[in-house]
């Protein structure tokens, strides 16, 4: 029988007990790789995020940011699989589809944003000065919402197919259920696209209200990229958690 080293506290035992549901997979109790952790989404996408809305205009720069983007979330939704074996091509081709996705979308929605801001730059009076330039700082959130649509279902498309494995309150198994699966995964995607959009929704207006109505980027353009993975990070930190919290890890 195992017990608690002496003098171990209530305190302890509930760190420890935190520290190894962040570190290990709650289904096969493996240790999951650092950058696919929960744990790690702040600090790796701030630093993601933040730049791939710093760079949002230049086509090279939208293809590589939504391609590290898209890197970083296949891990992500790898490492956070329901336990169940994931072969190469099932893990390669959403991969692909997403990034692809997220690449022509982001493309695609920048041409408009620039085709939109020529139309309504002669309308917009002082109340809507910003609206023309906001438009194209919103496209990388929309290009990440449809890349998780794509992502998540394909990777995790096994669970769709044969169902995910279901317990009893006791943990007992009781099969698979393709009802249970297409409900989590709906709530995964759902999840996802909530917790992206405080820093990707709030960020582009504060930048464009410092761009606007400041000198601070005029005296510091540097700073750019830094405010921005800086403003990210303070909104993942609540953002994270809150939607983690929406829908219980077991039910």
């Amino acid at each position: 029988e195992s017990r608690a080293p002496y003098g171990t506290t209530v305190d302890d035992m509930w760190l420890a007990k935190r520290r190894y549901s962040s570190a290990f997979h709650p289904d096969t109790g493996e240790l999951m790789f650092l950058p696919g952790r929960m744990a790690f989404q702040v600090p790796g996408n701030m630093v993601i995020t933040g730049l791939m809305m710093t760079f949002h205009q230049a086509p090279s720069a939208v293809i590589f940011w939504q391609w590290m983007n898209q890197s970083f979330n296949a891990g992500v939704n790898y490492t956070n699989r329901s336990g169940e074996a994931v072969s190469f091509r099932q893990l390669f081709i959403p991969y692909i589809c997403a990034t692809g996705g997220a690449v022509s979308s982001a493309l695609a929605m920048n041409r408009m944003a620039k085709v939109s801001s020529c139309l309504l730059k002669p309308f917009t009076n002082f109340c809507f000065q910003y609206v023309p330039s906001l438009v194209g700082r919103f496209v990388p959130y929309f290009a990440v919402a449809i890349a998780n649509c794509i992502n998540i279902p394909l990777i995790r498309q096994k669970e769709l197919q044969y169902g995910t494995n279901i317990k009893d309150s006791e943990g007992n198994d009781l099969g698979k259920s393709k009802v249970a699966a297409r409900k989590a995964i709906t709530q995964v995607v759902f999840s996802r696209i909530v917790m992206a959009g405080p820093s990707m929704m709030f960020t582009p207006v504060i930048m464009e209200l410092l761009e606007k109505r400041t000198n601070i980027l005029k005296r510091w353009p540097k700073a750019n990229a830094p405010i921005q993975i800086l403003l990210v990070g303070f909104f993942l930190a609540f953002a994270t958690p809150l939607c983690c919290a929406i829908y219980p890890q077991q039910r």
